[in-house]
């Protein structure tokens, strides 16, 4: 008796979506066929019948997306942070139980290896879903059981919310084994700077941690909220004082969430930025002309030109065409 026929869809993200990994695993184990795809709408030659579908939604911009993927699959099951339900689809509801196995074959493109070494955050900021859907932190993988083993490239990617948040004794064996391993690391979703002691950073400049195509020397983390100036400039300091390069820290500045929050607050968290020697990278929470165009001054570097202020900037209608370039 053949299986299933299964679709996956991948509704956004860039990286390899882990959840789909899962079940691809786990419904060819048994026995069921898989198509994955990142389109939301049936394509012509795909097959004309699902035993079941699948969709996963990372972001909440992808709304629309997600909207014309039910359309098309009413009765598809959808899960992920970009629902308006999240809680309503795990993948662990689906298979019975946890699971640490992973279809990279549906990206033959990738040859990194990714996973979590902690779940669950010690903060609850009111952006964040990671408390609410994982709770408090603990440690779940080794580096052994991430990396995919030879021939692949000793290249991985971290996706913890909160590193350090997992027992001490728990971080320090996972970036040991990154050292004994000669592992090069993408903390992608970066370390906690306003919560980083001596140890961790000291134990953070120790290994070989990069961006996310393992290219250049980077560490990630953020600035969500002014009142946390103080902390996070001595998280960065400690950071820069055990060997990690202020060049090599980008910092990720929530802007648009916060009641009350003003231009002020954005330029002067960028000024602190640069002026310690980090890179600033503006998050709009809401994505407007002003957020947006915010953005694109900093990450492009037109702020660090002085005829190209803010306001000249926004006056340009963020185009920079219209300030000769």
């Amino acid at each position: 008796m053949s299986g299933k026929i299964v679709r996956l869809t991948q509704i956004d993200g860039v990286l390899p979506n882990l959840a789909l990994m899962k079940l691809a695993h786990w419904h060819r184990a048994q026995g069921d066929s898989i198509h994955f795809t990142r389109s939301v709408d049936r394509d012509m030659f795909e097959p004309a019948h699902y035993d079941v579908v699948y969709g996963s939604a990372i972001f909440k911009f992808s709304q629309l997306r997600l909207m014309r993927f039910q359309r098309e699959f009413p009765g598809a099951i959808v899960g992920g942070t970009g629902t308006h339900a999240p809680s309503d689809f795990t993948v662990e509801q689906v298979i019975g139980g946890e699971y640490e196995h992973y279809d990279y074959s549906l990206y033959p493109e990738v040859t990194y290896s990714m996973g979590f070494t902690q779940r669950g955050c010690r903060l609850k900021c009111g952006f964040c879903v990671v408390p609410a859907k994982e709770g408090k932190p603990r440690s779940v993988n080794s580096i052994a059981t991430i990396w995919r083993g030879d021939p692949m490239p000793r290249h991985l990617h971290i996706l913890d919310n909160d590193f350090f948040g997992q027992p001490e004794e728990s971080w320090q064996a996972r970036l040991q084994e990154i050292r004994d391993g000669g592992f090069k690391v993408a903390l992608t979703q970066g370390i906690n700077c306003r919560m980083i002691t001596e140890e961790s950073a000291a134990a953070i400049a120790t290994i070989d941690y990069r961006d996310g195509d393992f290219k250049n020397k980077r560490i990630y983390t953020a600035w969500d909220s002014l009142h946390d100036e103080k902390r996070l400039m001595r998280g960065l300091e400690l950071l820069a004082k055990h060997g990690v390069k202020p060049d090599h820290i980008m910092v990720y500045m929530l802007i648009g969430f916060r009641e009350g929050e003003t231009e002020a607050d954005w330029l002067h968290r960028r000024a602190r930025l640069r002026e310690f020697g980090a890179r600033p990278y503006p998050m709009p929470f809401v994505r407007n002309p002003e957020t947006v165009g915010f953005q694109r001054w900093v990450v492009g570097a037109y702020d660090k030109r002085p005829e190209i202020t803010w306001d000249r900037w926004k006056a340009a209608k963020f185009q920079p065409a219209n300030l000769g370039e």
